[in-house]
Order: structure tokens, then C-alpha cells, then sequence
């Protein structure tokens, strides 16, 4: 059965295999369990109920990776679009998680039907390069950047700037999360399977003694995640709410496009799995996964789930087809059971995994054309506004205004795609509105 199903022989793997590469895919990954509630918690929600929604549709998008697409890939929500959820829509723009969650639920709808059309690969190739690539490194560096503050590392002193070294800086929680940092970056310099996991379980362990690590408490009884808590009535409250409401969808649906569909080229390279025409076998269902397991998530009370790039782990060990993915999805699922144990992990401990991941996705910045001023200045303006405004969707709004300026000036008129004049557009009817208000 699980030859006809999996095609086994055909991508010469075998069941111990596959199994193998979904346990490793897990241990990778498990540690968005502890992270992506403590996230949205900040916004107001509840852990318990995050956690169960978080693994269930991790669950979900996972399985129909394995039993559609027969790839060997994992899902779950996604780091950077968490953190947009809650620190910019919800703390920064002060729309409550519900109204962030109805936007996220849209975004999962119109994937979906982009998926069935064919044309969602078109919208992201629309995109200039660079910016993509600034894109991904600065929600990387926004990443870290949300580590270090929650734990104490980087913290704003009496007269309002930001400091790295202060008395506070040696308190026990910013001194446990500096030896996790240390202690993660060895694991991964010695190529450690589940290195981000064992990073958090280690210095968890470490904080104990320390009075940093205290149990949550709580039954080990799955608790019920959220179910349709949308608020499509606030988003109709005003014009600027509607506005707002837009840019937020476009936001979620821009970024995750580009995440996942990097994220499949880069893991199915390593599997070997591409064909020779550099086809992605059953790409559509593929992507099919993460927006069936958005839209999901948003049901169930979580943000926007997408491929991750730690599936990279258990394509390394072997994972050519969709059981090592049924595999994790299975583990996935196994994890409701341990929401006390996941509840208990503090913030120091979960800041190595965001600030680690912050550095894997910095990378593809290495690939900007910094003598090329028109394109290296945009993709700049990109990173260093999401950090410093703490703001994903203002980052991507000036990066865009500034590439298409530059292009104009410079005559390039063939780099600008009527996509990205459109957006550019809405981001300029943005600025207006907010002057106006």
C-alpha cells in the first residue's frame, strides 16, 4: 500500500528512511510549538489555545503535502508573518486578533483560488529580485531583533534609545538566552539534527536552577484551539480600516508566496527530485498544501502557515517522497499531548531558535547587486526600515516606492512590471490617507 501510495522504489527510499526524515524534519521544527504562541500571545491570545491550533494545522497542511504532492516537506506557521500578526497589525496598527486572524483567512481564500488558476507563480516572478531577497533578510533581522528585546538582551534605556549593555543586560534571563545562543550556534557549527530544538530544551533545562524556567502547569489533556473568531465587522468600521485591511492581506499573501515557493526550489534541489526541466513534481499541489493549511490555521486561531526550510534536515537524511512528510504531520499531532511541557519554556529559551533563524534567513542579501545603486538602495531601505520601525509592511511599502522612483529616473522602464506599479499605487493612496487622518 505504501508503495502505490508513495512511489517508494520509484525515488529509491525506503519506509525506515522516510521515516527517519520525518522524525528529523520534526525536531527541527518542533520548535515553532514553543514560539509561534509565544508570539501571538503578545496580541492578546490565548497560548494554550495557539499551541493546539498551531500543531493541528501544521498537521493538516503537512499530510496534504504528503498524500497530494507526495513530497518530503513540512508546514507550519510561519516565522516573520507571526511576528507581523502580532507586533505590527495587532500592537502597531491596534486592530485586535481577530481582525488580524479575518485577514489571514482571506489570504488562505484567494491562495487557494490563485493556486487553482495557475497564476500565483506569475505574481511572484512580477516581483523585482531584490527585493525579495531584502525582504527575506529583513524580516530575519526583525526576527532576531524580537529575541533579543524578549529577552532582556536588548532593552530601551530611561531616556528612550535602545542599549545592548546596561546592569539589566546581566539579569538571569538575558544571561540564560545569551548561553542558549552560544550553546545552539555550537550544535549547529557540529551539524547536530534538531540543533534549534535541543538549543530550547537545553537552556529550559538551564534556567531551572536560575528561577527563569518555572511549569506552566496544566493537564496534558489536548486543549481546544479557537474556531471562526473572525471579525469581519470591525474591518468594515471605517475606510481605513478597510485600507488598512487590504494592505494587511497583500502583506500576508506577498511574503508567504515568496517563502514558500523559495523555500520548495531550494529543498527539492537538494532531494534531487527536480526534473530536468527544473519542474517541481506536482508543484500545484504543493502549494495547494500551504494555502489549504493557511486557511485552516485561521480557523483554528493561528497566523499564516507556509513550507519551512528546516524540511531541508529530513531531505538530508534521505526523505525523497510524501511519507517522511505523513511522518511529521503524525508527530505533529502527537505534540497536542505535550502543551504543558511547550507552555513552560520561557522566552530566553525560545530566543536562540528566533535569533538563529533570523541569521538563516539574512542570506540571500549576499545576492543583492550592491554596485547597482537603483537596486541596492531599495532593497537597504527594505531591511532597515522593518528593523528600525519595527514594521514589515512599512519596509516592503518603501522598498517598493523606491525601486519604482529609481527605475524612473534611470529610465528602466522595462524593470517595472505592472504589478509592481500597482502596488506602488496603493502604498502612495496609503501614505495620502494617513497624511489626511
Amino acid at each position: 500500500m505504501l508503495e502505490r501510495v508513495f512511489h517508494l522504489k520509484e525515488r529509491d527510499t525506503n519506509v525506515k528512511t522516510e521515516v527517519v526524515a520525518g522524525v528529523t524534519t520534526f525536531a527541527t521544527m518542533a520548535y515553532i510549538l514553543a514560539v509561534n504562541p509565544g508570539i501571538l500571545s503578545a496580541s492578546g491570545m490565548d497560548f494554550g489555545k495557539v499551541f493546539a491550533a498551531t500543531a493541528i494545522a501544521s498537521a493538516i497542511a503537512t499530510l496534504v503535502m504528503g498524500l497530494a504532492a507526495n513530497l518530503p516537506f513540512g508546514l507550519s506557521a510561519g516565522m516573520g508573518l507571526n511576528a507581523f500578526f502580532a507586533y505590527t497589525v495587532c500592537l502597531g496598527m491596534g486592530y485586535s486578533w481577530q481582525w488580524a486572524l479575518s485577514a489571514i483567512f482571506v489570504e488562505g481564500l484567494i491562495f487557494i483560488l490563485l493556486t487553482f488558476c495557475n497564476i500565483r507563480e506569475a505574481i511572484v516572478n512580477s516581483i523585482p529580485i531584490s527585493l525579495k531577497k531584502a525582504i527575506g533578510a529583513g524580516i530575519g533581522l526583525f526576527i532576531a531583533y524580537i529575541g533579543l528585546k524578549n529577552a532582556g538582551i536588548i532593552i530601551a534605556d530611561p531616556e528612550g534609545t535602545i542599549s545592548a549593555l546596561s546592569a539589566q543586560w546581566f539579569r538571569a534571563d538575558a544571561g540564560v538566552a545569551m548561553l542558549g545562543i552560544l550553546i545552539t550556534g555550537a550544535l549547529l557549527i557540529f551539524k547536530v539534527p534538531g540543533a534549534l530544538l535541543i538549543g530550547i530544551v537545553v537552556t529550559t533545562l538551564i534556567g531551572i536552577p536560575l528561577g527563569v524556567t518555572h511549569y506552566a502547569g496544566g493537564s496534558f489533556t489536548p486543549t481546544a484551539p479557537y474556531f471562526c473568531n473572525f471579525a469581519f465587522n470591525e474591518i468594515f468600521s471605517s475606510g481605513k480600516s478597510v485600507f488598512d485591511f487590504f494592505v494587511v492581506v497583500f502583506t500576508f499573501l506577498f511574503v508567504d508566496m515568496f517563502d514558500t515557493v523559495g523555500t520548495l526550489i531550494a529543498c527539492a534541489g537538494k532531494s534531487g527530485i527536480v526534473k530536468e526541466n527544473g519542474v517541481i513534481p506536482n508543484c500545484k499541489q504543493a502549494l495547494l498544501a500551504d494555502a489549504i493549511g493557511t486557511t485552516a490555521g485561521a480557523m483554528l486561531g493561528t497566523s499564516t502557515v507556509t513550507t519551512f526550510v528546516e524540511s531541508a534536515s529530513g531531505v538530508a537524511e534521505g526523505g525523497r517522497t510524501g511519507l517522511t512528510a505523513v511522518t511529521t504531520a503524525v508527530l505533529f499531532l502527537l505534540a497536542l499531548f505535550l502543551e504543558p511541557l511547550f507552555g513552560s519554556i520561557p522566552s530566553a529559551a525560545t530566543a536562540p531558535a528566533l535569533v538563529i533563524v533570523g541569521l538563516m534567513m539574512v542570506g540571500p542579501i549576499r545576492e543583492i547587486d550592491y554596485d547597482d545603486y537603483a537596486e541596492s538602495i531599495p532593497a537597504f531601505m527594505t531591511i532597515i526600515v522593518m528593523v528600525c520601525a519595527s514594521s514589515i509592511s512599512d519596509g516592503i511599502m518603501f522598498g517598493v516606492l523606491f525601486y519604482v522612483f529609481n527605475k524612473l529616473i534611470t529610465r528602466r522602464f522595462r524593470d517595472l512590471s505592472p504589478a509592481i506599479l500597482v502596488v506602488a499605487a496603493l502604498f502612495i493612496v496609503k501614505i495620502l490617507l494617513t497624511v489626511i487622518a
